[in-house]
């Protein structure tokens, strides 16, 4: 929490065990409104000399494992996990509207405002037959038509997830979201939601376009795609049951844990 690493190097003298787990750009300086009032704590060029203390470092994507790479030999990449036993499917009421939707903290709406444009688009287009949901700690202020916000709230993340129809997932294509991992659209996809995703970052290695979700560029793109999903039910089962299935082969709790456990096995055998 603090802007040093005097702990961190107090433990290493110790001669104490070092693991670093990270899954974010944390060597960047990004502050969103959310967190303002915090930012003078923060020190992210402290980063590398964290990795080069770790014995072993373990980093969600390939990004930030080549970053971390050059201040340590012992780094791996684990992706983002789902357990697809909470994160299970749940019967949905048939019939319009089509709800598109997007969860996430306060630090990222400024992401989700990205795709305003196009879903005013397609409100124009559409009518009442599409309405948006948000899920957030705080509400989106926008004068978007048939947009409900949800408060997140852990018990009933599922339920409220549930209700949407299209997840979405918008990025700006820079540094910091090259680092992410793509938690919010492996949820979507855990519960059989298809997703519509920026082809920024490991974003591009968990969907495949058009076989288990969708990547979209330019407001074109993200327009065209969405209408394809709004209008064709079974373009949304195909694509979520799809997406639902790569999540279980190499984004859930049971694909990843023997790695897991692995990685520890071996850091307290040296």
């Amino acid at each position: 929490m603090l802007g040093t690493a005097i702990f961190e190097k107090a433990l290493k003298r110790r001669g104490v065990k070092v693991v670093l787990d990270f899954d974010d750009s944390i060597w960047l300086n990004d502050t969103s409104d959310g967190n303002r009032s915090l930012s003078w704590l923060k020190n992210p060029s402290k980063t590398s000399t964290l990795v080069a203390l770790s014995d072993l470092v373990i980093v969600g994507n390939k990004y930030l494992h080549d970053w971390a790479a050059k201040y340590s030999n012992n780094v791996h990449i684990i992706p983002t996990t789902i357990d697809t036993s909470y994160y299970l499917a749940q019967k949905k009421p048939v019939g319009s509207p089509v709800c598109i939707g997007w969860t996430g903290s306060s630090t990222t709406l400024k992401h989700l405002r990205l795709s305003l444009p196009v879903l005013r688009q397609l409100q124009i287009k559409y009518g009442q037959t599409v309405c948006f949901r948000v899920i957030c700690d705080t509400p989106l202020e926008t004068d978007l038509p048939q947009l409900q916000n949800v408060k997140w709230s852990a018990r009933s993340e599922v339920e409220d997830l549930m209700a949407i129809d299209i997840g979405i997932m918008p990025l700006p294509d820079d540094a910091w979201s090259k680092g992410k991992c793509g938690f919010k659209g492996l949820q979507y996809m855990a519960l059989e939601i298809p997703a519509v995703m920026s082809p920024v970052g490991v974003n591009t290695e968990i969907v495949s376009d058009g076989q288990n979700g969708f990547l979209a560029a330019s407001d074109q793109e993200w327009f065209q795609k969405l209408s394809q999903l709004i209008e064709s039910a079974e373009l949304r089962a195909r694509l979520g049951r799809a997406g639902r299935q790569t999540v279980v082969d190499r984004y859930s709790f049971d694909s990843q844990k023997e790695h897991f456990v692995g990685l520890f096995r071996q850091l307290c055998a040296i």
